[in-house]
């Protein structure tokens, strides 16, 4: 075929390529179910031929597990014959990458069959499924994705644990916990002016940066978004940016949920409200601290959602660190008001800004895949007017419920398999690719022997 299905043009590609005679290459992106960017990086002379035909790329791309290795039961490798399918390029994605050298650029793509229908296995087209679900309701989800993240030492120290990094300017240590310093933030600025300039090269509005709650962690906030398709690929390039600008100065941005066993994880909340065609916010009330209904049955689906959905929010082995009391990351499907203790967020502020901060998803979590499982867990409340029990008040971490959502990452990955709702709101074969690779991935861990074997047992037992 010779049209676009995702809506890419010749034109972009050339326009681009007139403007920056300097590239020389350019990175095309597919993300998996993990959130991995995989692909090419193709010369400037192939970007046009690109845009024109799109890329064939071996259908079992979509089926790797962390490492990049294939799992089978995903039904994407020799089930079909490992043939091609064909990428093209998503757009408005096609940026310059700051700091290059030589010049370079990066563009994301999504899968779709030979015939040019979307793959079901490629997560972005799940949170496009959903995104079309909510228009054809006449509402219009609007959101951002908040970026949290540590910035480590490239080696350990004595005990062989990971370590903060030091200061880039002038290689100052930090060992405590520097929350909300400003002062700490100065010892980075080099680092993140470069964060903020890719990210403008890129389109992204890249926000306010918060030094958070551990040595090391920080916190990015990003601009809200008309259209949540778009927020999830801010934060999957921003990924790519503090990735890329962290090497360049000498040290490792970790996106791990929990890296550091004594302190809080990261956390990657999404903030989300419902326009109609005309803007008007649905989650708003007529007068402050009156709740309209349609934001109370939105937290009600995503609490009766939420069991079934935590692989999605918390996908890895890792990830189930991070729920651990009084760690600003929820552990029951609660909600509340101005209340960070809770799963389900109303923050404080205009009435107009109105919405929900969903607080269960951790770093490490595909926002893709996020966003479609929040997206439908709210269309499910809105459907069937789900009632979000009590507001919790006070401490959210001593309230009762928390046996409501699984209690480990396998419990997870068997609600998840058997969850009718995830299958509809991932869509058949995205359900199937998620859940066999999560599978995979557990099965790894479970035979690997970790070092506090050999510590409590080697010669105890």
């Amino acid at each position: 075929m010779t049209t676009s299905p995702s809506g890419s043009s010749v034109a972009e590609a050339e326009a681009f390529l007139a403007a920056n005679p300097d590239i020389e290459a350019v990175d095309i992106v597919l993300h998996d179910a993990n959130g991995i960017g995989r692909g090419k990086i193709i010369r400037r002379h192939e970007l046009v031929p690109f845009y024109r035909g799109g890329r064939h790329l071996p259908i079992s791309i979509l089926g790797l597990d962390i490492c990049g290795e294939d799992v089978h039961e995903t039904g994407l490798i020799w089930d079909q014959g490992d043939g091609d399918l064909r990428a093209w390029p998503i757009p408005g994605t096609l940026k310059r990458l700051h700091g290059t050298n030589p010049a370079r650029a990066e563009v994301f793509m999504s899968m779709y069959t030979l015939d040019g229908l979307p793959m079901g296995s490629d997560p972005r087209h799940a949170l496009a499924r959903n995104l079309a679900k909510m228009e054809a309701d006449g509402l219009h989800p609007a959101g951002a994705f908040e970026l949290e993240f540590f910035l480590l030492a490239n080696d350990r120290d004595a005990n062989g644990k990971v370590q903060p990094a030091r200061a880039v300017l002038d290689g100052r240590p930090s060992s405590k916990t520097e929350v909300y310093s400003v002062d700490h933030l100065h010892g980075m600025q080099p680092l993140f002016s470069d964060i903020y300039a890719a990210a403008e090269i890129a389109g992204i509005r890249a926000e306010t940066m918060i030094s958070e709650y551990a040595p090391g962690q920080y916190e990015l906030t990003l601009h809200y978004r008309t259209n949540v398709l778009e927020a999830a690929d801010d934060l999957m390039r921003l990924k790519r940016i503090v990735r890329m600008q962290a090497r360049r100065h000498g040290v490792t941005a970790c996106f791990m949920a929990k890296p550091v066993e004594q302190y809080a994880g990261s956390g990657m909340h999404f903030h989300v409200s419902l326009m109609t065609p005309e803007g008007r916010n649905v989650f708003a009330e007529d007068r402050p601290g009156q709740w309209s209904p349609t934001i109370l049955h939105a937290m009600g689906g995503l609490v009766e959602t939420m069991a079934d959905s935590m692989l999605v929010f918390a996908p890895h082995a890792n990830s189930w660190r991070r729920f651990a009391s009084q760690s600003y990351a929820p552990v029951s499907p609660t909600w509340g008001v101005n209340n960070r203790s809770v799963a389900l967020r109303i923050p404080v502020g205009d009435i107009a800004a109105r919405r929900i901060e969903h607080r269960p998803a951790g770093v490490d979590a595909n926002p893709y895949l996020v966003g479609a499982t929040v997206l439908a867990g709210i269309r499910h409340g809105l459907t069937h007017k789900v009632d979000p029990g009590p507001e919790t008040t006070g401490n959210g971490y001593d309230a009762p419920g928390s046996d409501r959502i699984p209690r480990d990452w396998r419990e997870a990955i068997r609600a998840a398999e058997g969850s009718a709702f995830l299958r509809h709101a991932l869509g058949e074969e995205m359900h199937r690719t998620f859940c066999a690779i999560k599978a995979a991935e557990h099965a790894r861990v479970a035979r690997t022997i970790p070092d506090v074997d050999y510590d409590l047992y080697l010669h105890t037992v």
